[in-house]
Protein backbone atom coordinates (compact mmCIF):
# COMPACT_ATOMS: atom_id res chain seq x y z
CA UNK A 1 0.00 0.00 0.00
CA UNK A 2 0.72 3.50 -0.41
CA UNK A 3 3.09 5.29 1.68
CA UNK A 4 1.31 8.73 3.15
CA UNK A 5 3.93 11.04 4.83
CA UNK A 6 1.55 13.12 7.61
CA UNK A 7 3.24 16.62 8.30
CA UNK A 8 2.13 18.61 11.39
CA UNK A 9 2.72 19.93 14.70
CA UNK A 10 -0.82 19.15 16.47
CA UNK A 11 0.00 15.39 17.80
CA UNK A 12 -3.73 14.33 17.79
CA UNK A 13 -4.11 15.44 14.30
CA UNK A 14 -1.35 13.23 13.80
CA UNK A 15 -2.50 10.45 15.88
CA UNK A 16 -6.21 10.25 13.76
CA UNK A 17 -4.15 11.29 10.66
CA UNK A 18 -2.59 8.24 11.25
CA UNK A 19 -5.32 5.84 12.47
CA UNK A 20 -7.44 6.57 9.71
CA UNK A 21 -4.83 6.08 7.27
CA UNK A 22 -3.59 3.00 8.55
CA UNK A 23 -7.72 1.82 8.83
CA UNK A 24 -7.88 2.09 5.17
CA UNK A 25 -4.25 0.25 4.76
CA UNK A 26 -2.00 3.38 4.25
CA UNK A 27 1.59 3.09 5.86
CA UNK A 28 2.57 6.47 7.34
CA UNK A 29 5.23 8.43 8.30
CA UNK A 30 4.86 11.00 10.65
CA UNK A 31 6.94 14.40 11.16
CA UNK A 32 6.21 16.85 14.30
CA UNK A 33 7.46 20.05 12.05
CA UNK A 34 9.41 21.27 9.17
CA UNK A 35 12.83 19.62 10.30
CA UNK A 36 11.55 16.25 10.46
CA UNK A 37 9.80 16.85 7.70
CA UNK A 38 12.82 17.33 5.10
CA UNK A 39 14.91 14.56 7.06
CA UNK A 40 11.39 12.48 6.41
CA UNK A 41 11.67 12.59 2.33
CA UNK A 42 15.04 12.50 2.91
CA UNK A 43 15.08 9.01 3.66
CA UNK A 44 12.40 7.79 1.65
CA UNK A 45 9.73 8.26 -1.18
CA UNK A 46 6.14 8.88 0.14
CA UNK A 47 3.72 8.72 -2.66
CA UNK A 48 1.67 11.27 -1.12
CA UNK A 49 2.25 14.31 2.03
CA UNK A 50 -0.22 15.80 3.64
CA UNK A 51 1.31 19.28 4.96
CA UNK A 52 0.51 21.81 7.68
CA UNK A 53 1.05 25.03 6.51
CA UNK A 54 1.93 26.75 10.15
CA UNK A 55 4.99 24.32 11.54
CA UNK A 56 7.95 25.24 13.60
CA UNK A 57 11.20 25.77 11.71
CA UNK A 58 10.55 25.31 8.11
CA UNK A 59 6.65 26.22 7.26
CA UNK A 60 4.59 23.76 4.85
CA UNK A 61 5.37 25.98 2.29
CA UNK A 62 9.09 25.86 2.62
CA UNK A 63 8.68 21.96 2.15
CA UNK A 64 6.05 22.75 -0.40
CA UNK A 65 8.57 24.32 -2.54
CA UNK A 66 11.23 21.94 -1.71
CA UNK A 67 9.35 19.02 -2.64
CA UNK A 68 8.43 20.67 -5.68
CA UNK A 69 13.01 21.41 -6.84
CA UNK A 70 13.38 17.97 -5.36
CA UNK A 71 13.72 15.57 -8.46
CA UNK A 72 12.98 12.77 -6.21
CA UNK A 73 9.80 13.85 -4.88
CA UNK A 74 8.65 16.61 -7.72
CA UNK A 75 5.61 14.81 -9.01
CA UNK A 76 4.38 13.65 -5.48
CA UNK A 77 1.28 14.39 -4.56
CA UNK A 78 0.84 17.10 -1.98
CA UNK A 79 -2.32 17.72 0.20
CA UNK A 80 -2.22 20.92 2.35
CA UNK A 81 -4.71 20.37 5.71
CA UNK A 82 -4.28 24.09 7.18
CA UNK A 83 -5.95 26.77 9.48
CA UNK A 84 -5.09 29.36 6.99
CA UNK A 85 -8.31 29.57 4.37
CA UNK A 86 -7.70 33.14 2.73
CA UNK A 87 -7.81 33.20 -0.62
CA UNK A 88 -3.95 34.75 -1.07
CA UNK A 89 -3.21 31.25 1.38
CA UNK A 90 -5.03 29.17 -0.95
CA UNK A 91 -4.23 30.52 -3.91
CA UNK A 92 -0.25 30.74 -3.25
CA UNK A 93 0.23 26.76 -2.17
CA UNK A 94 -1.83 25.88 -5.54
CA UNK A 95 0.69 27.79 -7.25
CA UNK A 96 3.40 26.65 -5.40
CA UNK A 97 2.18 23.33 -6.89
CA UNK A 98 0.13 21.77 -3.98
CA UNK A 99 -2.54 19.21 -5.49
CA UNK A 100 -5.26 20.04 -3.28
CA UNK A 101 -5.96 22.08 -0.53
CA UNK A 102 -8.54 21.68 2.75
CA UNK A 103 -9.23 23.99 5.61
CA UNK A 104 -9.10 22.71 9.45
CA UNK A 105 -11.36 21.67 10.60
CA UNK A 106 -11.93 18.95 7.93
CA UNK A 107 -13.45 15.91 7.37
CA UNK A 108 -11.02 13.06 7.71
CA UNK A 109 -13.21 10.98 5.11
CA UNK A 110 -13.36 13.68 2.74
CA UNK A 111 -9.58 13.51 2.68
CA UNK A 112 -9.27 10.13 2.62
CA UNK A 113 -11.13 10.44 -0.41
CA UNK A 114 -9.12 13.72 -2.00
CA UNK A 115 -5.94 11.55 -0.96
CA UNK A 116 -7.06 8.13 -2.91
CA UNK A 117 -8.12 10.33 -6.23
CA UNK A 118 -4.70 12.25 -6.44
CA UNK A 119 -2.88 8.35 -5.68
CA UNK A 120 -4.83 7.05 -8.73
CA UNK A 121 -3.88 10.19 -10.74
CA UNK A 122 -6.12 12.44 -10.60
CA UNK A 123 -4.84 16.23 -10.63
Amino acid sequence: MPTILVADDEPLLRELLEFRLTQRGYDTILAADGREAVRQLENGSPDAVVLDMMMPVHDGLEILRRIRSSDDHSDTPVVMLTARRGEKDIVGALELGANDYLVKPFMPEELLARLARLLKGGR
